[in-house]
């Protein structure tokens, strides 16, 4: 991987306790192994807090804040109060990981549904893009996003629809991130969506530490394996690893702004993002 063409993790978990005894270490070998930047993803407004402080303590790492849909049942009076200060980090970078579990539904789904639509609403007010988890909830997280701006878009992380949600994700303004598990032997469906869709609707991500991309799948997911499915990628479209760097790369920094000047949304201001 040329430096000129390096790639960008849009969705890991540094914060997590899983990388609390290697973060330094882990952070070097994804910039050895050729990624520029890593979008660290908050899920409790504890872990927004520690990502805000680990984007604040290395400079190729950006912060995402919200409440997962997991953690939902949680939120009270304080919580968004609480977001909307947190969001004035100048690293923070979208809101999220917000969003659908009716696979595990550890929150209630009608609460799940409530508090996704009332952090689609923070996340307008104050301009940012969305990262969206859909598990096994797709039909009810199209309703919920087909009213956002296309101007306030987002990224449906670990994107696990079929072909024709993606089609209708991209027509909303979203991007597809590709994880870990396009590597996955069975996972055909995934390749052929990749297959498919424009290279530069795309974006990468590991996950990590979830989500391990062969061939290391067994192990902790970290931050330069998202090496490997840059790479499957290129081999399924059929295009240099360099151009799916490239090309997933300039959407990545264009949906977060990295690198960009952000300002939050003013009640006068169209957008929180400025180029």
């Amino acid at each position: 991987m040329t430096p000129e063409a390096r790639v960008v993790d849009t969705h890991a978990h540094l914060e997590m306790s899983a990388f609390d005894r290697d973060r330094d270490a882990v952070i070097r070998r994804a910039q050895e192994a050729g990624v520029q930047y890593i979008v660290t993803v908050g899920t409790t407004l504890a872990e927004c807090r520690k990502a805000i402080d680990i984007a604040g303590r290395y400079e190729p790492v950006y912060a995402v804040i919200g409440i997962h849909p997991h953690e939902v049942k949680h939120i009270d009076g304080r919580t968004y109060d609480t977001l909307r200060a947190l969001a004035k980090s100048p690293k923070v970078v979208a809101y999220g990981e917000i969003g659908l579990d009716f696979f595990r539904n550890l929150s209630p789904r009608n609460w799940q549904i409530k508090r996704f639509e009332e952090q689609l609403e923070v996340a307008d007010a104050l301009g940012l893009p969305v990262v969206i988890h859909d598990r096994d909830a797709h039909r009810e997280t199209l309703n919920a996003l087909k009213h956002r701006p296309a101007a306030k878009r987002g990224v449906i992380h670990c994107f696990s629809g079929d072909e024709a949600m993606a089609r209708q994700c991209l027509d909303m303004g979203f991007y597809i991130s590709i994880p870990g598990t396009v590597t996955y032997e069975k996972n055909e469906r995934l390749r052929s969506i990749v297959r498919n869709l424009p290279l530069a609707s795309l974006l990468v991500e590991t996950d990590c530490p979830y989500l391990t991309p062969v061939p290391n799948r067994g192990k902790r997911n970290e931050p330069s394996y998202v090496l490997y499915t840059a790479r499957c990628i290129s081999e399924i479209k059929g295009v240099p690893l360099e151009e799916v760097a490239r090309v997933t790369s300039e959407g990545a920094k264009a949906l977060f702004g990295i690198g960009c000047p952000r300002t939050l949304k003013s009640p006068d201001s169209p957008s929180g993002i400025s180029a």
